[in-house]
């Protein structure tokens, strides 16, 4: 029987429309997300958020099936996971603001007398608001159930060599035959509010640190695009956010092609499938560009799952 368990953690999202508003809700109550200090006032805050945005989300996912991918992509991650490292170690995974939730899967994991549990998020650079508020989620869940397995925890790997092979080989796919001299690539990463970098949230720095490895083992394989850039999408509210946003990035590139590849996702999502496929590209065909093509993330791909493997190994 298992004594060791590898637990992916991830935001989640809905898994039929009903959901949409429970996401939303869990979202926006998050202190990592919402980092005002007075509890009311920030409840108050998200609810305000949620009211406002139940329709349009729920249409969003109308348009992509009635759920968002994330769920069906993670299922597959696991069952590969699993397959790869054997029997003798659960793999499950845990959603942030949808089910499964924390307390379910430990449920799962004190039936079946789990002895170290390695926590491994899904989010390839470290910020309060992913990273540590996934890790933090299930901490407190699993420290109320008074049970005493050993947590190890991960908090990035956006260094691992697999898992940006697993970048790279997607980005080969979205250009195919064609010439990458023909292409400007973007990596865009989720935005984040400035006041939150400057408190010490080090996503920005790992961001950029991100965009160096991969654009140097793109040069190593003669990889060459016209232009290489960095801008974040998903911007909301007033506040000032990371810059420079994906729309002011568009309308800089001269260039007619444009690769856009979402760096701070590692599994598919509607930032993904909707806001980049969808929305921005939109915003490509208003400023006249001829190829606008959006690279998909690593889902369940081998090498990703090679990259957990090698993660989950050197956590031991």
């Amino acid at each position: 029987m298992a004594k060791e368990a590898v637990i992916l953690l991830n935001m989640g999202g809905p898994n039929n429309l009903n959901e949409v508003e429970m996401f939303l809700k869990n979202m926006f109550a998050d202190k990592n997300i919402l980092t005002v200090k007075n509890s009311i006032l920030r409840k108050l805050i998200g609810g305000m958020i949620v009211f406002n945005r139940v329709e349009s989300s729920q249409e969003i996912y109308r348009q992509l099936g009635g759920k968002s991918p994330i769920v069906d992509h993670t299922k597959s991650l696991v069952s590969k996971l699993q397959k790869k490292l054997g029997n003798d170690i659960l793999v499950d995974f845990v959603m942030r603001y949808t089910p499964p939730f924390a307390s379910e899967v430990i449920s799962r994991l004190n039936e079946a007398n789990i002895e170290k549990i390695y926590l491994i998020p899904l989010y390839p650079q470290f910020s309060t608001t992913t990273t540590k508020s996934s890790l933090e989620d299930f901490q407190e869940c699993y420290h109320l159930e008074g049970r005493d397995a050993l947590l190890v925890e991960k908090k990035y790997f956006f260094e691992n060599v697999n898992y940006n092979k697993s970048v790279i080989e997607k980005i080969k796919k979205s250009v195919g035959s064609d010439n990458y001299r023909d292409f400007d690539m973007i990596f865009s990463a989720h935005g984040l509010p400035q006041k939150i970098v400057d408190a010490g949230d080090v996503y920005e720095s790992h961001i950029k640190k991100h965009v160096e490895i991969l654009k140097k083992m793109l040069e190593s394989e003669g990889i060459n695009f016209h232009e290489i850039h960095l801008a974040y999408q998903s911007k909301v509210g007033p506040l000032e956010w990371l810059k420079p946003s994906l729309e002011d990035k568009l309308k800089v590139v001269r260039n007619r092609g444009v690769i856009i590849v979402p760096i701070a996702f590692t599994i598919d999502n509607s930032e993904t499938v909707f806001e980049l496929e969808v929305e921005y590209r939109e915003v490509a065909k208003e400023l006249g560009f001829s190829e606008y093509r959006v690279v998909k993330c690593s889902n369940d791909s081998s090498l990703f799952v090679d990259a957990l493997v090698e993660i989950y190994e050197k956590m031991k």
